[in-house]
């Protein structure tokens, strides 16, 4: 990345408090252009509960000043409970969250050196909620930049998809768990910190027992789903994410179900933003947002509206990694989505595991049938739902779970074929239990035979018809369903072949059914459809190159004890019992420019013994703490799911010390019914 030092505006930085209406302040600090009160600039607003003070501030120091120094206000907000803000945080989204964003959004309008034109933006949590506070149309917010995000939180977030119950879910939950056990800085809110620490660490609760409560799309679900009504949002949207991303789909709804001004655009990238992206190659994203706020904010022409309201990176074939530095690719682009020019074309499955295009008469018998009863191994492998790229997260050689599925597979490509967008599955399926789930993955098998998986599909098949209404299987009855795998851009090489493996398990990505499943497929009444884009290199070649990434100086900090990361699959064929563990140890660091310590390890350990499905347990463990001088305080706090036919079971627990006085601990043992999951 580019260092950039010299701005056409010089930037001020300062820490300020919002009050709110009931009296409560929000943190916010914001670099604005030191002249904003004589000449006043629109603001950017990111709004988390990720504590701007230390853990986003090594993110945020090289954006905002950035914005700033090109004039803006750039202004990063701690929610209500979270850093050092007043409160305590207690869900994902909440109505008061959303309240509290319309008050920030008056108080900027408000200020001297402000415009009253503000824009918002955030990755994941701030990128939902920037969609959310459109939805309500305030009158400052005049565009949003939203970025590895979903409009539906039931069908695809973090917590589920294809109604199955994502591992990610537990993970999600903890990291939640040990940001709300964090203490706010002593050095900003002064003597209140350890009053306000404690009311967090009694109130904000353990949030996988609630998030488990409500295992269909119910209104709790709805709530903060702008896909109910996207005619609510009337302000520009640009949209973004990464293929490598758990959240690469919502781009493509929000572009074809908004009536605003709108643009996508997909990269390479996990869960980053695009001048970070990993797996590269990055761009200059700072400076894109440049021409979407200038367009918005500043009414000035940028010509940002007269490019293709798509562009994605179509990915090459490559060999299978959990890690990718770079993934070889070009920009592609589509003038609107979805696009005239992206074509069904279907490859009918057959009971010899054929994948043969329709057109070439496919005459399998309708009574011939494929069976398949996965392990539990099947998925060991298959990355995490939301990749981080760190600890390595992403699938990696798809034969290891192809052993345990039903594949079917073209005949090696005598051409090149590029599909763009999200492939789907129709499967003529019956199943031997009330409650089934089948896992879909789309390969790119190379002339090696190595297997890269290019993208997958879950479907819970009690949610068939409905996510709000699941129904049990009758065993043995025929269904026909259609299952959408993620969207997707990539190119197939010459000699390379198609492959799709079916299996009854996905761990743990996802919760396996309560049992044991055998599938029964038809292959006669079972396809896949690609939507497949014929190159055009000479609009390609015509579009604008993006600059190369750029950011303000990063901030000043002192690595005092290494990183370390780790991704093992530990078969203990002894016991019969088998691990995935993930290990992410951020190691200890100083901030130098406000003198704290922080260290912070994750560990996660997904198990199960063969053959029992009783004997599934995910467990997460978090330990934080933070040092200035003779303050130290440390949390430690650890988090198990298991289940059986009938129920879940969490047990949880959380511990403060202050120094080497444990100042707090609570213990949680919950029990949830399954509901048809």
């Amino acid at each position: 990345m580019r260092i950039v030092n010299d701005f056409p505006r010089r930037v001020m930085e300062e820490e300020t408090w919002i009050p709110l209406p009931d009296g409560s302040r929000l943190a916010a600090r914001i670099w604005r252009p030191v002249d904003a009160e004589q000449q006043p600039v629109p603001a950017i607003l990111e709004y988390l509960p990720y504590r701007k003070r230390d853990l986003t501030a090594e993110r945020d120091i090289q954006m905002h000043p950035y914005w700033a120094g090109h004039g803006y206000a750039g202004v990063r907000v701690d929610i209500r409970g979270t850093g050092d803000s007043d409160g305590v945080l207690t869900d994902e989204y909440l109505p008061s969250e959303l309240e509290d964003g319309l008050v920030i959004l008056e108080w900027l309008e408000a200020q001297p050196w402000c415009t009253g034109d503000v824009g918002m933006i955030g990755i994941s949590w701030g990128g939902f909620n920037g969609l959310q506070i459109a939805a309500l149309r305030p009158p400052q917010l005049k565009a949003v930049i939203t970025l590895c995000f979903t409009d539906d939180r039931y069908a695809d977030d973090i917590h589920h998809m294809g109604g199955c119950l994502l591992a990610d879910n537990l993970s999600w939950a903890s990291t939640m768990f040990d940001g709300n056990a964090c203490p706010p800085d002593p050095e900003l809110v002064g003597e209140r910190w350890r009053e306000m620490w404690l009311e967090r660490l009694r109130g904000s609760g353990m949030w996988l027992g609630q998030w488990l409560e409500h295992q269909r799309r119910d209104e709790y679900w709805k709530h903060g789903s702008v896909c109910e009504d996207y005619s609510r949002i009337q302000c520009p949207v640009y949209a973004v994410s990464g293929w490598a991303d758990g959240y690469c789909n919502a781009v493509f709804r929000v572009l074809k179900g908004l009536s605003v001004p709108r643009k996508g655009l997909v990269g390479p990238w996990a869960h980053k933003y695009p001048h970070l992206g990993v797996p590269g190659p990055a761009i200059g994203f700072l400076q894109e947002t440049l021409r979407w706020w200038d367009q918005w904010l500043k009414d000035e022409e940028t010509g940002i509206m007269d490019e293709p309201m798509l562009r994605v990176w179509m990915q090459d074939s490559v060999p299978p990694s959990a890690r990718y530095d770079e993934r070889p690719g070009r920009w592609i682009a589509e003038p609107e989505w979805p696009s005239p020019n992206i074509l069904s074309t279907s490859f009918q499955l057959t009971v010899g595991h054929d994948l043969l295009p329709e057109v070439d008469g496919v005459a399998d018998d309708d009574e011939a049938t494929l069976d398949i009863r996965s392990p539990l191994s099947v998925g060991l492998y298959a990355g995490k739902w939301c990749s981080y790229n760190a600890p390595p997260d992403l699938p990696h050689d798809q034969r290891d779970e192809d052993g345990g599925s039903l594949i079917f597979q073209t005949p090696r490509l005598e051409a090149p074929l590029e599909i763009c967008g999200s492939p789907m599955v129709e499967l003529d399926i019956a199943a031997d239990q009330p409650v089934a789930m089948v896992a879909l993955r789309l390969s790119d098998i190379a002339e090696d035979d190595k297997a890269t998986r290019v993208s997958y599909g879950l479907l819970n098949l009690t949610h068939r018809d409905s996510n709000e209404n699941p129904e049990p299987l009758v065993p043995g009855q025929r269904y026909r369903v259609r299952i959408p795998l993620k969207h997707i851009a990539q190119r197939f090489a010459e000699g390379h072949a198609v492959r799709l493996a079916l299996s009854t398990s996905y761990w743990p990505l996802a919760w396996p059914a309560p049992r044991p499943v055998r599938l029964t497929i038809h292959p006669s009444g079972c396809r896949l459809v690609l939507p497949v884009r014929a190159p055009r290199p000479e609009e390609e070649a015509a579009l604008r190159a993006f600059d190369e990434p750029e950011g303000a100086a990063p901030m000043a900090k002192t690595l005092l004890q290494p990183t370390q990361e780790s991704w093992q699959v530990i078969r203990d064929l002894a016991n019969d019992r088998t691990t995935l563990e993930v290990i992410n140890d951020e190691g200890r660091y100083r901030i130098d420019d406000i003198d704290l310590e922080i260290a912070a390890r994750v560990t996660e350990r997904y198990q199960y013994s063969y053959g029992s499905y009783d004997s599934v347990s995910g467990w997460t463990e978090w330990q934080r703490s933070f040092k200035r001088g003779d303050w130290a305080v440390s949390t430690l706090t650890r988090t198990q799911l298991t289940s059986d036919v009938d129920n879940f079971r969490i047990r949880a627990t959380l511990d403060a010390w202050e120094g080497e006085t444990r100042i707090y601990a609570q213990t949680w043992d919950e029990t949830i019914p399954r509901d048809l999951v």
